[in-house]
């Protein structure tokens, strides 16, 4: 045991309300870092021709349906099973964890990279690839993918450590990664100073060498003695019930991630059936409701440890407290997000676009689905709590209820040739359904440490 181990532990004794905005602190400039690289790679991507950035636009959302299933699906997984044995006083099963988490990493990075190296240009031509922009897909994707591995291990570790209720670390390493991805696969995708210049081969690359170093990072740090216990390479026996305390609320989270891509493709598909201008007032309107997702996943990923370490210390009345103050803290931050496009939709428009017809879809979007913006935040940071306390089928399932209320609904109002705005409508009432329906899924779900 370190000396970090043998402390007193303030996430099971501090006020919950300065220890969610403590912890949150360091996760919030962490996500605004993975958008701002985001950004970056687009404008340096756009650079390269229309091809390029058609085939990053196939790529994108299989890299970040990746990066959910490792960082917050089974990132969360780990986080919670290490928290709850944490909150018991049980560190040899909190090391024990950490090593299966190595192993999982390895599954998942190799078995996922393998699925995309072969069946990728499958996947591409679904999706509407084709021609120069699909060639370009692949090269991208195949060297992402090749690399999947760094992209696991450096999540799963930085998933270890916030285990540990240490959000300092993963967060600047996680702002590192991010700020080096930018330069290394800008300067080798654009050939910037004496770098060659290899296009799609070096934007992916950028990604692949700073997640790397990322999980070489993390790997030192936890085998450094600085972190709450060592993670072992040896001395630890293969253990089934612990990997599959993991993989058990991993597993099930991965499907929440299937979930909200497939919610997304869908809602695209069902409004592009309204015209351009109602898919590009969409599209506006949803990069304020992207806003959501960093500033929920901040407060969300803090209350894993919080709600986890309660969990496991037999306290789930102080557990349901942290869940609920956060997820209230969630929904007054986004629910204001969202006022804000309720009030300002044209302004918010402007700043995208001049064409009125364009103006006119966005401000509808955000006059009906901009309300709903809080429940939206709420059922997201409710979602990350159950993860902490390792029930998290009924989050799970009110996210299902959405997917369901957006395909059939918005089938039925397709069909029925029903104008925009009732689709808009749909929106955030599916939005209201997921936040009611995990708050009620987390009132009537028993949490409490597991025999």
């Amino acid at each position: 045991m370190t000396a970090a181990a043998a402390m007193p532990n303030p996430i099971l004794t501090a006020p919950i309300l300065p220890t969610i905005l403590r912890l949150s602190t360091p996760n919030m400039m962490a996500m605004v870092a993975g958008a701002a690289v985001a950004i970056a790679e687009t404008a340096y991507v756009g650079l390269l021709g229309t091809p390029a950035l058609a085939g990053m636009a196939l790529v994108f959302p299989m890299i970040m349906l990746m990066q959910m299933m490792s960082a917050g699906a089974m990132g969360g997984g780990v986080s919670s099973a290490i928290s709850r044995a944490i909150g018991a006083g049980d560190i040899d099963r909190a090391r024990s964890l950490a090593f299966h988490t190595v192993l999982i990493s390895l599954g998942g990075g190799i078995g996922v990279g393998a699925i995309f190296l072969t069946l990728g240009p499958s996947i591409y031509r679904l999706l509407g690839g084709q021609g120069a922009s699909l060639g370009q897909a692949l090269i991208y994707s195949n060297v992402v993918f090749a690399g999947a591995l760094a992209i696991w291990l450096c999540n799963l570790l930085a998933s270890v450590l916030r285990g540990m209720g240490n959000m300092s670390v993963p967060s600047s390493g996680l702002l590192a990664v991010a700020a080096l991805q930018i330069v290394v696969g800008g300067g080798l995708g654009l050939g910037l100073g004496p770098l060659p210049r290899l296009g799609m081969v070096g934007v992916g690359l950028g990604q692949v060498v700073a997640y790397g170093l990322g999980a070489a990072l993390f790997f030192w740090y936890l085998r450094s003695g600085r972190a709450r216990f060592v993670l072992p390479l040896a001395g630890v026996r293969l253990n089934w019930s612990h990997a599959a305390d993991i993989l058990r609320v991993g597993m099930v989270a991965c499907l929440s991630s299937f979930q909200s891509v497939l919610t997304v493709l869908i809602l695209t598909r069902l409004v592009a059936r309204f015209g351009d201008e109602a898919l590009a007032g969409y599209g506006i309107g949803s990069r304020l409701e992207f806003l959501l997702i960093p500033i929920t996943f901040a407060i969300g990923v803090s209350l894993v440890p919080m709600v986890g370490m309660a969990i496991g210390a037999n306290n789930a009345a102080r557990a349901r407290r942290a869940a609920w103050t956060g997820g209230a803290l969630a929904f007054l931050i986004t629910g204001s997000v969202g006022l804000v496009g309720w009030l300002h939709p044209e302004g918010w428009a402007r700043l995208f676009t001049s064409d009125p017809a364009v103006i006119a879809a966005t401000r509808s979007y955000l006059v009906w689905a901009g309300p709903a913006f809080g429940f939206y935040g709420l059922g997201l940071c409710l979602y990350f709590a159950a993860q902490g306390a390792g029930r998290l089928v009924g989050p799970v399932l009110a996210g299902s209820l959405r997917l369901v209320v957006i395909a059939f609904g918005g089938w039925w109002l397709v069909a029925s040739d029903h104008p925009a705005w009732t689709m808009f409508a749909l929106v955030g009432a599916a939005m209201v359904a997921y936040g009611i329906g995990t708050v009620v899924a987390i009132r009537v779900t028993p949490w409490g440490r597991r025999a």
